[in-house]
């Protein structure tokens, strides 16, 4: 089964929609100094069940972690729990965060 790849732009527009759930898989730390704006993090397996029991699976999600590596694992995993239109997000959010704004709780 293959991940979905998208890149910043696109993902960009899904942000600028709405309609899109958007999966933060980094550490707590990198998370709290910048992440996209109103994405969920998920940094445990708890944390993932909760996300798969949660989620609508017919919405629209994209997974990034740093550079766009372990998010299609984790993509791939949403895909296995019934999620229909899961993608990981191409070059992470260091690719993101040199084009888009972030947000910050620092």
């Amino acid at each position: 089964m293959a991940v979905q790849q998208v890149d910043i732009n696109a993902a960009k527009d899904a942000l600028d929609a709405g309609t899109t759930t958007f999966v933060d898989i980094r550490d707590p730390r990198s998370h709290a100094q910048a992440r996209i704006p109103g994405c969920r993090h998920v940094t445990s397996q708890e944390a993932m069940d909760a996300l798969v029991n949660e989620a609508d699976k017919d919405a629209r999600v994209i997974v990034y972690c740093y550079h766009g590596n372990a998010s299609q694992g984790a993509a791939l995993y949403l895909q296995q729990r019934g999620f229909a239109n899961v993608s990981s997000m191409s070059g992470g959010f260091e690719a993101w965060r040199q084009t888009y704004e972030v947000e910050s709780a620092e």
